[in-house]
Order: structure tokens, then sequence, then C-alpha cells
């Protein structure tokens, strides 16, 4: 199917459905191929079995509704705050509370054991907090170092 004649919409109930010419309308959800290192690429519309019904190659394929209709459904099911300070730690043993600030404000994450850090590339960490809460931090070097100094106690 081609992606510029893509006919998306929600029902009645939020969801979103994708028009096509076999099926009719069925319910999708858009999934990013690389949602961390390359969000603007790579994108899959699938159905509810998880089977691919459409690839998206990039944004620049769609039209605005269209693109606008997806932006929404990724927004709601994505949710990974990025680090941009630890303001502080509890304890450098595990589990450990961690104060911090995030693009998306102040809080605290549990962190219950130093494998609930996940390093992404050489400076892109991944932190799973004890609610299951993915925290980003996109690049360690680009933190203040005293954030630097309480993250290394763990790493």
């Amino acid at each position: 199917m081609s992606t510029q004649n893509l006919h998306l919409r929600r029902d009645a109930f939020g969801r979103l459905l994708l028009a096509t010419p076999e099926y009719g309308e069925v319910p999708v959800l858009p999934v990013r191929s690389f949602p961390i290192s390359a969000p603007a690429e790579g994108l899959a519309l699938v159905g509810m079995d998880g089977a691919e019904l459409v690839w998206i190659e990039g944004p620049d394929d769609l039209a605005p509704d269209v693109l606008q209709l997806i932006r929404e459904e990724l927004a709601s099911r994505e949710f990974t705050p990025e680090i941009q300070h630890i303001i502080s730690v509890s304890s450098y043993a595990t589990p450990s509370r961690w104060h911090i600030e995030t693009d998306r404000g102040t809080t605290d994450l549990i962190l219950k054991g130093e494998e609930d850090i996940r390093r992404l590339s050489a400076s892109t960490l991944l932190i799973a907090d004890h609610n299951g809460v993915h925290f980003l931090i996109r690049h360690v070097p680009a933190l203040d170092k005293a954030s630097r100094r309480l993250l290394d106690h763990f790493l």
C-alpha cells in the first residue's frame, strides 16, 4: 500500500483505523523501528495481531492530517523522559532513590539494581525504575559534572 494515499481516522473509541481495499477498516498501531536512535526514520503500522500492514520510510511521505494522527498516537503510547540532571541519590548501594530533573519535570526514580541501567551506545543509557518507567540519558558527557559523578557510582 502506498503511503501517499494512506487513509487513517479515529473511531468512536479513539482507536486508529486504517482503510484498506482488502479488509476495509482495521485498527492499527504505529511502531517506530528505532525510537531512540532514529525516531524520525522507519515506522510501521501494525494490526492488532502484530503483523505489519504498512511500512513508512519517513514522515515526508505522509499527508499532514495522517502524520498528525500518527504523532498523536505515538505520543500517547511512548513515554521516555530524558534525564537532564541527577540532583541526588539516597545511597550508592541499590536499591536507591534518585531525585532527578527530566525534560518533563522533576521526579524520583527507584533503581533496584545496576542491571536496570542499560547501555544503548557509548554515550546513551536507558534506566528502568521499579515501576517500569524507562528514563533516557541521551548523551552522558553532556550531563553536568555533579550528575556524571553520581552516575559513575552505578556504572
